[in-house]
């Protein structure tokens, strides 16, 4: 983020995203939301468009900074080796953390994601973001011995993705970190052909 005061602007908006829905994000919302005097946020995003640039780029600097901590207990593996419980671990605890603790920012996302396929600018960001993740999820799952990591990570991805649509605003149930973590086990060792 570009100051200190975009980063004010763009957590009041993605609380107002995941608050309100993308109806409700207006700039004059973001103020209020923000404890702003009125045309401030005016001032970082002049658009509608460049509040919604700018709210994802914070967004993804949420995400990837929640990503971070929970797999920075795999730094100490030795390098290209990573053991395929001790993943399922890390992926338990992103997860939970996304469904929990950072509810309000995988909401937000989504709102983000679908305005993202009627808007071109957006749909770039959206798409290199995902790009950015996809790789993670590949570079871990050839750490834990999938014989074809690309193929793993984009079927890694779809079911992450789906486990938090339905925790967050499907039918179904939070699961608990206990029960992401051997979902996440199950899965590896397929995965893994082990």
């Amino acid at each position: 983020m570009s100051s200190q005061r975009a980063v004010v602007v763009a957590d009041a908006a993605i609380a107002i995203l995941a608050e309100r829905g993308m109806r409700g994000l207006t700039h004059r919302a973001v103020d209020e939301a923000a404890g702003l005097p009125p045309g401030s946020t005016s001032n970082h995003a002049r658009t509608r468009a460049a509040l919604l640039e700018l709210t994802l780029a914070r967004l993804t600097e949420r995400e990837e900074a929640v990503f971070a901590a929970a797999m920075a207990p795999a730094g100490d593996m030795p390098e290209g080796v990573v053991e395929a419980a001790r993943l399922a671990d890390l992926l338990a605890r992103t997860m939970h953390a996304a469904i929990t603790v950072h509810r309000e920012t995988t909401i937000a996302r989504y709102e983000l994601a679908l305005e993202a396929t009627r808007r071109p600018e957006l749909r770039k960001i959206y798409d290199d973001v995902g790009r950015r993740i996809r790789e993670q999820v590949v570079a871990a799952l050839a750490a834990a011995g999938s014989p074809d990591p690309v193929r793993h990570g984009r079927q890694m991805v779809a079911y992450i993705e789906g486990l938090l649509f339905d925790a967050i605003v499907g039918a179904g149930e939070v699961p608990t970190l206990d029960e992401l973590g051997a979902a996440f086990r199950e899965l590896l060792r397929v995965v893994s052909g082990r």
